[in-house]
């Protein structure tokens, strides 16, 4: 019988009523004991690392996560992370970049629902998400919700209320939950398992912001940001859009990159990803060193990797190489 390790961290699913609102107080064996029949899928244990809503969710708090399936990855088959959903896709990518080549799963869920609710969905996630986790063929990190799974780089939630609340973008899904089936999806490529141990990280750097390009937004934030972060994720408009403004945004994001800090160019359109090559003003930044292309990648991902990156080397070169290595089906063949 498969071993599968729960490792609880709060968030909806594990919340009650209290004075100021709903908050986690449920553990991770308190949850899994409302589940009827999960007991019967394989023998589980749980650990409780933190028990906080998802707002509060860390990159600190992702090494903890990471260094708990470290620390047991060979007493178990599997493992399943209860999380809230309001920042599962962060902690699911960061977790594809701080556990490489995982031959055996690593499944996040939640739900919309507490599972006290007499209409959650807290239940039939977290037993879809055991089963997946019993899984022979399941491998590397993913998100079970709603009945699909999704690569751990490529979950979004894309809906604040619905049961369906993530959407896999640029990616299909792996697979379908059915009942009791796991239905792979077909023409999708999975991770051969071929005995190889995984890779453990444990460093991050967490001095990454997200900037979104706003009209008349002023060239001149990169000055004031120059102080507190070490990168910038720069939505743009389009396929990769950057406002001309009489130079300026050329001259602001050239000297951000040639004082050594890192840029990465992405498109705040969810779907089908950003080509700096298309329009002239784009152009101007698609093969300049220290900008970095984000492709068909999440948002998510993109501060998961770039602070997954910075955290293992400052060399530019470096920095590129492992920006642009995929991991997890994080992006698409250029």
């Amino acid at each position: 019988m498969s071993r599968v390790l729960v490792i609880a961290t709060g968030g909806t699913i594990a919340s009650t009523p209290e004075r100021d609102g709903l908050a986690p107080t449920l553990t991770g064996r308190e949850l899994a004991e409302r589940v009827p029949l999960l007991d019967t899928l394989c023998e589980l244990d749980f650990v409780q690392p933190m028990n906080i809503d998802s707002t509060n969710m860390r990159p600190r708090d992702w090494l903890r996560i990471a260094s708990v399936v470290r620390d047991s990855y060979d007493r178990y088959d599997g493992f399943v992370v209860l999380h809230g959903t309001d920042t599962m896709a962060y902690t699911a990518a960061a977790l594809s970049y701080l556990v490489q080549d995982s031959e055996k799963p690593i499944v996040l869920t939640g739900s919309q629902q507490p599972m006290a609710n007499p209409f959650t969905d807290a239940k039939l996630n977290l037993y879809h998400s055991v089963l997946y986790a019993c899984d022979p063929a399941s491998c590397d990190v993913s998100v079970v919700f709603g009945g699909e799974v999704i690569c751990g780089t490529r979950a979004r939630k894309q809906r604040t209320m619905s049961f369906n609340a993530f959407t896999s973008m640029n990616f299909p899904p792996l697979a379908y939950v059915r009942g009791e089936r796991v239905v792979r999806a077909t023409g999708v490529a999975q991770a051969e398992k071929d005995g190889r141990a995984p890779r453990f990280y444990d460093a991050l750097d967490d001095r990454v912001i997200v900037l979104k390009l706003t009209p008349e937004l002023r060239p001149s934030i990169f000055e004031l940001l120059a102080s507190d972060y070490d990168a910038v994720i720069l939505e743009t408009f389009g396929i990769g859009g950057i406002p001309a403004y009489d130079g300026a945004y050329q001259r602001a994001i050239y000297d951000w990159v040639e004082s050594g800090r890192t840029l990465v160019v992405t498109t705040q359109v969810p779907e089908e990803g950003l080509d700096l090559g298309v329009y002239e003003v784009g152009r101007a930044y698609a093969d300049r060193c220290g900008i970095l292309r984000g492709d068909d990648m999440t948002t998510e991902a993109l501060v998961a990797k770039t602070m997954w990156a910075l955290g293992q080397t400052r060399d530019p070169a470096e920095v590129a190489r492992l920006f642009y290595q995929p991991v997890n089906n994080d992006r698409s063949a250029r």
